[in-house]
């Protein structure tokens, strides 16, 4: 059994222009996120959580408590796949000391729910939206439904496709031969996000630059 549920959601213009809003809106509050991570060099959710929740609040106030807390989450878990993917040429570990690079999280990243803003129940969907909470009907296989009892859900994604837009579901649990699923790793970057090289580092105001060498300047004197 797999560990990702992918469900598109049926839903009309109006309904897809509501999730557009709320998807720019939360790229935008990652943006404002994202220079505190590479000026402070931190990345834990719960420290930066306290670093920048309530400016975040008084920011995006549209966007509800619980939103921005998803928006941290979101930069956090970009942030690790950055500066701590052994593949990542940002990797923290090999450039010791560095300065680090921005993150530009583009319109079209992926909005991340939770259970205080996302709910399914009887096959009705009902998420958080900028306008309030708004229902879609969400038809299920079966075998598809009962994961949601049989698993543990801990991370719901809203990505836009082609088509509008679909719901991932990540399940962790047990699977038929009765042990702990794992859900795999990314092995790339995302294409969402642009990883901004740091700018150089300007030489203190009392560092002074050398002059040219002479080499006339060195001769011997007899």
């Amino acid at each position: 059994m797999k560990s990702i549920l992918r469900v598109a959601l049926n839903g009309t213009p109006e309904q897809f222009q509501r999730l557009r809003e709320l998807q720019i809106a939360f790229s935008e509050v990652c943006n404002a996120i994202a220079p505190v991570v590479q000026s402070t060099r931190c990345w834990n959710r719960v420290a930066l959580h306290h670093l920048v929740y309530r400016n975040m609040r008084e920011r995006f106030p549209a966007l509800g408590s619980q939103m921005i807390c998803n928006a941290v989450y979101s930069v956090c878990r970009t942030a690790r796949l950055v500066l701590q993917h052994p593949k990542s040429p940002w990797n923290v570990n090999k450039l010791a000391g560095a300065p680090l690079p921005l993150l530009r999280f583009a319109p079209s990243a992926p909005v991340y729910f939770d259970r205080h803003t996302l709910s399914l129940k009887d096959n009705v969907l009902s998420l958080f939206t900028l306008d309030g909470r708004m229902r879609l009907t969400l038809t299920l296989a079966p075998t598809d439904a009962a994961r949601f009892h049989r698993q543990k859900l801990f991370e719901v994604v809203l990505m836009a496709t082609p088509k509008g837009y679909e719901l991932i579901f990540h399940f962790t649990g047990i699977d038929a031969a009765g042990e702990a699923q794992k859900v795999p790793g990314k092995a790339v970057m995302p294409d969402y996000v642009v990883v901004v090289p740091p700018e150089p580092m300007p030489l203190p105001a009392t560092v002074a630059v050398a002059a040219p060498y002479d080499e006339s300047s060195q001769r011997a004197t007899g």
